[in-house]
């Protein structure tokens, strides 16, 4: 959305740059914008379980099809992250 944003001229009018972003957001497909909802929202609520971003990172991938990590997060990250 961002790039198809880009791709209008620069305005500063209220009334043009509401409708550069209603164009911009119409070309993103819906379960597209849902995907990137959820993954988000398992990043944010790893973010909160105090995990670091290479453990958030490979929660989210292990845990992709939910859509908050589970409350057994952090023995799970004990064991995959043991060295």
């Amino acid at each position: 959305a961002k790039h198809v944003y880009k791709l209008n001229p620069e305005s500063s009018r209220e009334d043009q740059l509401e409708k550069n972003a209603l164009v911009a957001l119409n070309s993103i497909l819906l379960e597209s914008m849902r995907c990137f909802a959820t993954r988000s929202q398992r990043f944010m609520d790893a973010y909160h379980r105090s995990l670091d971003r290479r453990q958030a990172a490979w929660a989210a991938r292990k845990y992709r099809g939910h859509r908050v990590l589970p409350e057994s997060i952090m023995n799970d990250i004990e064991k995959a992250f043991q060295t």
